[in-house]
């Protein structure tokens, strides 16, 4: 198995709603996201000038890629970046010593460093007492590795998990579920019957810095035309 995601680019409407729930169910502190939504060739929220003038806007959600040859494992000193056996890339948050050498390997900007105590810094930015976000519980892989806690730990390096806590009971990643458009497919990309692998055959894709030599398991179906 190899867990991978599809992401239809006609689809998307720019609305951000998979960033939030990235954000809300995966416990990160404020300054911080795993998942983000770019507007290529314009700044944030601002029309790109098409062909002969012509307006057009366009998204592109990042997030980890998953890669199958990930630039971050390989200069990891302390082994805290693995690689799962459903081909997920993760973090154990009790292994990672803070170096960030994945950061500056990573060629997508995609890892997060996690400069203070959240709850401070809940605090610091106001936040209604008494609040809290995210999945409640900490969880861990099969081999005991922590890959998730709600209580961010302060000093390691954090990135897009495809949500561990829910795909490991069968669910979703919380940006496919909380996707309006249904922009984003998740499933088995091993599987020749999955809807990922189906779309794959059935459209054409490209996946980001593929020159690179990190086989991405995010795979983008590129837009028919532009909106205008």
């Amino acid at each position: 198995m190899r867990l991978g995601m599809v992401i239809d680019l006609d689809r998307c409407i720019g609305c951000r709603s998979c960033a939030v729930a990235c954000k809300s169910h995966n416990a990160q502190p404020p300054g911080t996201w795993w998942n983000r939504v770019f507007t290529p060739g314009a700044s944030f929220h601002q029309a790109a000038v098409g062909k002969d003038g012509a307006l057009s806007m366009e998204y592109l959600p990042v997030s980890c890629q998953m890669c199958d040859n990930p630039a971050c494992q390989k200069v990891c000193p302390s082994g805290a970046t693995y690689t799962n056996e459903r081909g997920v890339v993760l973090i154990d948050y009790e292994r990672c010593i803070g170096c960030r050498y994945c950061i500056a390997a990573c060629p997508y900007g995609v890892r997060q460093y996690n400069w203070e105590d959240p709850k401070k810094a809940k605090d610091r930015v106001g936040y209604e007492k008494g609040y809290e976000y995210g999945y409640p519980e900490d969880f861990r892989d099969k081999d005991g590795r922590l890959v998730f806690t709600p209580n961010r730990p302060v000093g390691v390096v954090e990135k897009c998990t495809f949500c561990a806590q829910y795909t490991s009971q069968g669910e979703e990643p919380a940006c496919v579920r909380g996707c309006p458009g249904k922009v984003r497919i998740f499933g088995d990309l091993d599987d020749p019957n999955s809807e990922v692998s189906k779309l794959l055959k059935k459209r054409q894709s490209f996946r980001l810095k593929e020159e690179l030599g990190t086989s991405p398991k995010v795979f983008y179906l590129a837009p028919a035309k532009p909106i205008r």
